[in-house]
């Protein structure tokens, strides 16, 4: 029997801080942090998508950013595939893997025996969902997945017409939902993964959240909108709907001043931590870290380096030492 690869997964919403405390806890045993943002896996989208840079990062390696350009088709299968080879090599390299992001879905295929449908493409039922989009509205097709398929809804971004569109092109071509083809089907995984999620005071995440926009704003966001669109990316791209990237977009065409872009990107965004919050609550398998309750992101990190102690019970006591001695320590 093939023994399981320890895995220590960390997940929270946006802008908690499990960028800079995953570096800190990768740093402290020795490990290799695998991205599971869905936005991160797109080029030359960095300041919207809160990227974290080559300094942030301390050395650490990440992987499953910067791997797709922004027209490029992704899906979750394709992520699934590709993330779980790079865990697999990471231990392979006596390193240990943390598997980090907000994307929920994304986790779930890591660490869950999840099989993606198989369903073809009906190009004719897609032309048509995408005039009835632009005659009604997205809201109308979003109304239609509710009906046949809430489970997938539940998931997917009312704004998010790609995936919804395909969503129910599985239900037509398969008369069965899209959840249905993510059930717990072949072998499980062959993780010993422990999560630990951060959480905060809402307010003050909201807080944290609304510093970001300003500090994105100050970077240059509105600059790189503008460069992608010079680049020839479509507003209609699923990486073009991202947050930061839809706001902004809007103002440079005219529909919305300024302020009032980004008024909306700081309202969308603290609505979306409100749904990868409540997403990540349905999960009893997650062990809660409230970061308000700590001082400094240090003894967050070395909270979270006590907790999963249990993960870290198939590597070798002297291969931990090892890892902690040289992996280097808390500044």
């Amino acid at each position: 029997m093939e023994t399981p690869t320890p895995l220590l997964v960390l997940v929270g919403p946006t802008a908690v801080g499990k960028t800079a405390v995953s570096v800190e806890v990768a740093l402290r045993l020795g490990g290799e942090i695998v991205s599971a943002d869905s936005m991160l896996v797109y080029r030359y989208m960095d300041i919207g998508t809160a990227k974290p840079t080559m300094e942030e990062r301390r050395g650490i390696p990440h992987h499953m950013i910067d791997i797709i350009e922004p027209d490029e088709p992704y899906s979750v299968a394709l992520y699934q595939a590709q993330a779980r080879q790079h865990i697999r090599e990471i231990w392979e390299r006596g390193r240990l893997p943390l598997l980090v992001g907000g994307t929920g879905l994304y986790i779930r295929s890591v660490i869950e025996p999840y099989h993606f449908t198989s369903a073809g493409v009906d190009e004719d039922f897609r032309c048509k969902l995408v005039r009835e989009a632009e005659e009604k509205g997205p809201q109308a097709l979003y109304r239609r997945l509710v009906e046949v398929d809430p489970e997938t809804a539940a998931r997917v971004h009312p704004n998010n017409l790609k995936r919804v569109i395909r969503a129910l092109e599985v239900y037509h071509l398969t008369g069965h939902p899209m959840s249905s083809a993510l059930r717990e089907e072949g072998e499980k995984p062959p993780y010993n993964f422990f999560i630990l999620g951060l959480s905060m005071d809402r307010q003050r995440l909201y807080q944290r959240i609304e510093a970001r926009v300003d500090q994105m704003m100050e970077m240059g966001l509105v600059e790189e909108v503008q460069g992608l669109l010079d680049r020839g990316y479509s507003p209609r791209l699923t990486s073009m709907q991202g947050l930061g990237y839809k706001e902004i977009i809007a103002y440079l065409r005219g529909l919305s001043t300024m302020d009032e872009a980004v008024r909306l990107l700081k309202r969308n965004t603290r609505r979306f931590a409100k749904r990868q919050f409540t997403w990540f609550k349905r999960d009893p398998r997650i062990n809660w870290v409230n970061v308000g309750q700590y001082t400094s992101l240090t003894e967050v990190a070395r909270e979270i380096t006590r907790r999963a102690e249990g993960v870290l019970l198939d590597t070798s006591k002297s291969k931990l030492e090892k890892n902690t001695t040289d992996g280097g320590t808390f500044q």
